[in-house]
């Protein structure tokens, strides 16, 4: 194990040669020993430590041959697929050391929520189906994945992962106990998912709830995800689709209430000229940015249908419903709709359901724009370590996988920030 771990320091990045050594605060072994300190084996810990050394140091495809010839000299492939495949480590320890060693060093100012598309050959990998994803618009044979990402000044950082089962995966027995799916584990709406990785954060995890990010341009019923974020206490900033049904400001007290569209009530706010210009400086693209917003209460038409929880099967965890599963005293929160017309322009750029006060405007136009950092975590994880390189059909390898590439990202945006410091502290 010592031989390994003087391996692994040594690959670490090199400082300048006219300046000392970086500070203690990149070691990756002290990084991996917390991280994977709940592993109760060692060579559990030592599999981690070396994969996600890989994950960072293996150029191009990252796959536990090229992993194990280049971290350890020889190959140790049947070593690592056991590990990530079969080895009983159970991936939430490590999610929630990585989500708070960046929040001690980074500001998180928010969670975002997005999807994820593994593209995939075949139909025997663990969630594979040929299905819709929103994010590309398009049907592909795919994984769908949501991934939460704590954003803010260390960029975008995904801590928590869900993987979605589509339907075929309810029904084909055989294909389950294959892919070893745990019992609990069924086709359910996408919001679940959602609310079930939020839970986990702030009720296992104690995290701090920050204003939740989402893009739900792809489903015109939003009202489960927001009625599930309101009864959490969370606020919420969630893009929406132009269509999504609302109920319209009546013409005068006597007149029923009418049904519209997102789109429409932006319109009839721009009629009244309702527009309000303001500038902020957009940190993605480190520039100042100036648009005119449109900014009202919104109140969604449901028609009636019913948002629960799944029945409860026997012997089987009932994912979360909107409703809160732990009740807590949260005070109540108006939604807003908030809608971005820029000057020129014939229609609206994007519409947002908020419930973030409508006084502070132009912090929750900043706050939207955070979005862009999670995506960009996102592609980092896909184009430099390995998040879509994996091979294996398991549920549990899945998981432990997209766990480890997490770590290996925030070691690096750690190790970026030390650096960083670093550098400022000796006048560079």
């Amino acid at each position: 194990m010592s031989s390994i771990l003087q391996l692994f320091d040594a690959s670490t990045r090199p400082a300048p040669p006219h300046l000392p050594a970086p500070p203690a605060t990149a070691d990756f072994t002290a990084y991996c020993q917390d991280l994977f300190g709940a592993m109760t084996r060692s060579d559990q810990r030592r599999w981690g430590t070396v994969y996600v050394r890989g994950l960072l140091d293996v150029p191009g495809r990252k796959t536990p041959t090229r992993i194990s010839e280049h971290v350890l000299g020889h190959r140790a492939v049947q070593q690592l697929q056991q590990f990530l495949h079969q080895s009983p480590w159970d991936s939430g320890p490590v999610r929630r050391r990585i989500a708070e060693r960046t929040n001690a060093v980074f500001r998180t100012e928010a969670w975002a929520v997005d999807e994820v598309v593994f593209a995939k050959n075949g139909d025997r990998t663990v969630g594979v189906a040929r299905q819709y994803a929103p994010s590309q618009g398009r049907t592909v044979n795919c994984q769908l994945a949501y991934a939460t990402s704590l954003v803010g000044s260390g960029g975008g950082v995904p801590v928590n992962w869900r993987l979605m089962l589509p339907g075929r995966w309810d029904r084909d027995e055989p294909l389950r106990r294959q892919a070893h799916v745990p019992d609990g584990e069924h086709c359910r709406p996408r919001w679940s998912y959602v609310l079930e990785a939020l839970d986990e954060m702030t009720d296992e995890w104690l995290l701090e709830p920050q204003p939740v990010l989402a893009d739900w341009r792809f489903d015109s019923d939003v009202e489960p995800l927001l009625k599930g974020l309101e009864a959490r206490g969370h606020g919420y900033l969630v893009e929406v689709s132009p269509s999504t049904a609302v109920t319209l400001p009546r013409p005068n007290a006597a007149s029923p209430a009418a049904r519209g569209t997102v789109a429409e009530l932006a319109e009839h706010l721009s009629r009244r000229g309702e527009r309000t210009a303001i500038a902020w400086y957009d940190r993605t693209a480190e520039r100042m940015r100036r648009s005119q917003f449109l900014s009202a209460p919104a109140l969604l038409r449901t028609d009636g249908a019913r948002h629960s929880a799944p029945r409860r099967r026997p012997q089987v965890r009932t994912p979360p419903g909107p409703e809160d599963p732990h009740p807590r005293a949260h005070p109540p929160r108006s939604r807003y709709l908030v809608t971005d017309w820029p000057y020129g322009r014939p229609a609206p750029r994007a519409h947002w359901l908020t419930n973030l006060p409508a006084r502070r405007l132009h912090e929750t136009i900043a706050l939207a724009q955070l979005r862009a950092l999670s995506g960009e975590g996102l592609r980092r994880l896909q184009d430099e370590f390995g998040l879509g390189d994996f091979e294996g059909r398991s549920f549990r390898g899945w998981h432990h996988h997209v766990t480890l590439a997490s770590a290996a990202l925030a070691f690096d945006a750690l190790t970026r920030h030390a650096e960083e410091e670093w550098l400022s502290g000796q006048g560079g």
